[in-house]
């Protein structure tokens, strides 16, 4: 359950956020959604694909992060085990409100990360914005303007018929077979044979270096397969 409520420094003067990475902090998912202009950053460390919204009309582009619901191929005894995490994963317990066009801050008061007397303060004794919350709030930006772009180069790959299926099959530690199924990756083929002037208005739009990112993340596969051959078998 979420519990969100608006942030402010006089409820929350002593709140603190514990920023250990750990399942017991809810980090043990085996995806999370991102935007194109992270794009960059996730592909040295993450496969980027894409998978239909909830909606099943749409798509989003998700870094792949194992091979079955509640695992995290990332999480390990020293916590998080590459040097990004997916702003997604990083900016909780908060998340943007709105009040009319004003965007808010809000935080989840039910997370696990709430309460530990141990955790990052959000606010200084004074009452003014520590570090950490600075940090935030530049996630939580970041995050609302990659939302918003979303849709256009989601719509651009789309009108270029640059999305195909793709499958993957894993071997566990055990012998287990893990089969990734509905997702969607940059079709390299159709990318190489569009016209000079299709490449030129991809680029002009911005569309064109997220989409060479997410054809590069592909080779994180092997990583991953690798991460998961080397997980114990559970006694």
């Amino acid at each position: 359950m979420t519990r969100s409520v608006l942030l402010n420094n006089v409820t929350h003067r002593d709140l603190r956020v514990v920023t250990t990475r750990g399942a017991a902090w809810g980090d043990d998912v085996m995806s999370a959604v991102v935007v194109p202009a992270e794009f960059r950053n996730l592909q040295a460390h993450y496969p980027v694909v894409f998978q239909k919204t909830a909606d099943a009309i749409g798509f989003q582009p998700v870094a792949v992060l194992g091979f079955e619901p509640g695992q995290n191929l990332f999480l390990g005894p020293e916590g998080w085990d590459a040097s990004y995490v997916p702003m997604a994963i990083e900016r909780q317990p908060f998340m943007i409100g709105r009040d009319g066009d004003e965007l808010l801050v809000h935080v989840d008061m039910d997370s696990p990360r709430i309460g530990g007397a141990d955790g990052e303060p959000v606010f200084l004794p004074q009452g003014g914005t520590t570090d950490y919350l600075e940090r935030v709030n530049s996630l939580l930006l970041a995050i609302h303007e990659g939302v918003q772009a979303t849709p256009a180069f989601v719509s651009a790959l789309l009108d270029h018929r640059l999305l195909e299926p793709f499958v993957l099959d894993a071997e566990g530690p055990d012998g287990s077979q893990n089969r990734l199924a509905g997702m969607y990756t940059i079709d390299e083929d159709r990318l190489a044979r569009l016209p000079g002037d299709d490449l030129q208005a991809l680029h002009a739009a911005g569309h064109l270096l997220p989409i060479y990112m997410a054809v590069a993340s592909i080779g994180r596969f092997r990583d991953l397969i690798d991460r998961h051959a080397r997980r114990k078998v559970p006694a």
